[in-house]
């Protein structure tokens, strides 16, 4: 096996065809990050002239002069694989070195257990422990503050119709869209200079519910590096002669999987609209209808517990009420040190600041 950086192209053939490809893991992303004053690179594992893992990191001065690499999504490999998982990371960390960088940090698309729709490990299913092994026996560490979720749900196409799932629906779900649709209410997808109708969306519904909204600058950046390959969605709500906006979403669509990554909807509407109803189900049609194996309706907070389902997760569970319908449980963010001096140092006054 050999270690080496690969051309944008050369990556970007390899990703398309992982099994553990994500929209964290491509060109655009590295490019987004590139805009906010990142480094990109693109590494690789070979046999035989052939790609065995690879991924994209990025890199950035952050403390003291020295680099933070984070490779987002990645690396892209079978961490069951105790030789190739133990070359790459080490080859990584030597990279990040002797360039400077003092940790690295990576959040692969790689799931750890298998679990079904109430997040309950399922009996007989897959559980890569071997996996989290290989990582801590590189000296990686799971940390908490990470832009992956650990925790997603999601439901397999499958090859179903939209009418199929449709019926898969819980009851209450089903009677929501067909309100919607009653009410008059109209989906459609938004053009770049359309986004703010978005931005304002989010914006309100983030102080709603108290959490960091995306700049506008984003969702343009996000549309111009992705809507060429159609691989980027903004849709809208919409009801009225006056044409009012109830609610809207992003959609990232890469490789076999549609993602619902963010989403906002105005509150005078929403019991007597169901909106944001309408609008996953107008983009489940959608990835039925061109073939998507999967819909992953991303993040939730955590494992349910006690049968407790916070308000997010509940409306998400509501889209399937059979076995296709499943918690993705992801092996977690991780971060090694490149310079265990720098490192330390780091750790020791996040610590101080901590106390005082």
């Amino acid at each position: 096996m050999i270690f080496t950086t690969i051309s944008k192209d050369e990556f970007r053939a390899f990703a398309d065809e992982s099994p553990y490809q994500s929209f964290m893991q491509t060109p655009e992303i590295a490019e987004l990050r590139e805009s906010q004053g990142w480094t990109a690179y693109y590494f690789a594992v070979k046999e035989n002239d052939k790609i065995k893992a690879a991924t994209m990191a990025v890199a950035k001065p952050t403390f003291l002069g020295k680099s933070t690499f984070i490779c987002p999504g990645g690396p892209l490999m079978d961490y069951e694989d105790t030789a190739l998982t133990n070359f790459f990371l080490k080859n990584l960390k030597n990279y990040a070195k002797s360039h400077n960088g003092y940790v690295l940090t990576i959040s692969p698309y790689y799931e750890l257990t298998e679990r079904d729709r109430n997040g309950n490990q399922i009996d007989g299913g897959f559980d890569h422990q071997k996996a989290l092994k290989n990582l801590k026996s590189n000296g990686f560490t799971e940390i908490s503050h990470a832009s992956q979720p650990k925790y997603m749900f999601a439901m397999d196409i499958n090859h179903r119709t939209p009418d199929q799932i449709f019926a898969d629906f819980k009851s209450k779900t089903r009677n929501h869209i067909k309100k919607a649709e009653k009410m008059g209410v109209k989906i459609r997808e938004l053009k770049r200079e359309e986004l703010k109708t978005l931005k304002s969306i989010t914006e309100s519904t983030s102080k709603r519910r108290n959490f960091t909204d995306k700049p506008l600058s984003y969702y343009e950046k996000m549309y111009d590096l992705f809507a060429p390959r159609g691989e980027v969605k903004f849709l809208v709500a919409e009801v009225g002669a006056n044409v009012v906006p109830l609610s809207a979403a992003m959609f990232m669509l890469t490789g076999q999987e549609v993602v619902y990554l963010f989403s906002g909807s105005d509150e005078k509407y929403m019991k007597d609209y169901n909106a944001q109803y309408l609008i996953q189900w107008e983009i489940i049609k959608y990835a039925a209808e061109h073939k998507f194996k999967r819909y992953n309706f991303y993040g939730i907070h955590d494992l349910p517990k006690n049968g407790e389902l916070d308000g997010i997760y509940e409306f998400k569970k509501g889209f399937d009420s059979t076995a296709t319908g499943h918690v993705l449980e992801f092996i977690g963010t991780f971060e090694a040190p490149a310079s265990p001096l720098f490192y330390s140092l780091h750790q020791f006054l996040k610590t101080l600041k901590t106390l005082f």
